[in-house]
């Protein structure tokens, strides 16, 4: 069979995660994205090419995380034994361990493009079975697939995900620094047991965002990105944290967070407030104070997932 007969192109868009209050439940889709060209093979090689961000950071072999999900795709259908290669290129445009899902869109992109040429043996919700599956949570691959903000939550292994768009329309400020930051690393820093206070501290905000979100509540937005569960251990890592956050809430913003584990730190503003190069300029300038170079990336919420961008058809 022609190879040309077998490809596809996904765009998946970068996303964040946790929002502040919702550790490991709710995430959104942004509109910075990556883009995967996936060519399925019968032969067994496997040959990755890649571009823009953290390209020599990426696996070039079987190692490759969107050739892991591509072939657990194939597995999952009963296809593996016929198509047990790939060519995969990808224009990167996430920054890698920054917080903003670049792994999310690797899985999300492997699954989608490959589902897209086998004839879409699989909808949405089982394609993010997969994807959680090899994530390892739900909060950065529900939005990479679904878009806008969503919210999910594991049940006996099962994960099930509501997603909508917020009636607030949003602008997004992230302060992106040069450092990387490891998930394991910022999951290290965690505590195994939080107060009870803590736990009733977040479960309010979440709640009051999700409500405020759906509802337009605009005002009760500031009350609602605070979070008690994971920030405060996780500020050491990321210099002038706290400050950076100040600071974009003085500029105007209606809240700030750590973008996912970090390093990314996201405010969050209206598109009518037109306050969004304002707040940038205090979150890169505050990050300058405490010796941390970083630019800023003024998003918006991306309204549709992961798109298959072209379909050469059999």
């Amino acid at each position: 069979m022609d190879n040309k007969k077998n490809r596809a192109v996904v765009r998946v868009p970068g996303t964040s995660a946790n929002c502040g209050p919702g550790f490991d439940c709710l995430g959104l889709a942004t509109t910075i994205y990556n883009y995967l060209d996936l060519t399925l093979l019968r032969s067994s090689k496997v040959i990755v090419e890649s571009s823009g961000e953290g390209t020599e950071n990426i696996p070039r072999g079987r190692k490759n995380l969107a050739w892991q999900a591509v072939r657990r795709l194939l597995q999952e259908v009963g296809r593996a034994d016929e198509f047990k290669g790939a060519i995969i290129r990808t224009d990167n445009h996430v920054p890698i361990a920054r917080g903003l899902g670049s792994s999310s869109t690797a899985i999300v992109g492997g699954l989608t493009a490959a589902n897209e040429i086998l004839g879409s043996p699989l909808d949405k919700h089982e394609l993010l079975k997969l994807a959680t599956e090899l994530e390892g949570h739900p909060d950065n691959v529900a939005p990479a697939i679904f878009g806008g903000f969503t919210v999910s939550v594991m049940d006996k292994g099962a994960v099930q995900t509501f997603s909508f768009l917020p009636r607030v329309k949003l602008k997004l400020v992230v302060a992106v620094p040069e450092f990387e930051l490891s998930t394991r690393l910022a999951r290290k820093v965690l505590p195994k047991n939080v107060a009870m206070r803590d736990a009733i501290f977040n479960i309010s905000r979440a709640s009051m965002l999700i409500a405020a979100l759906v509802e337009g509540r605009e005002d009760l937005l500031p009350l609602a990105f605070d979070d008690a569960l994971h920030q405060p251990y996780r500020k050491k890592l990321v210099p002038g944290m706290s400050e950076v956050f100040t600071a974009a809430k003085e500029a105007g913003a209606l809240g700030a967070a750590i973008s996912g584990a970090g390093s990314c730190l996201i405010a969050f503003t209206t598109i009518k407030s037109k306050l969004e190069d304002k707040i940038a300029a205090a979150m890169v300038e505050e990050f300058k104070l405490h010796d941390v170079k970083s630019k800023a990336l003024i998003l918006d919420v991306d309204k549709r997932g992961a798109q298959i961008m072209r379909r050469i058809s059999k």
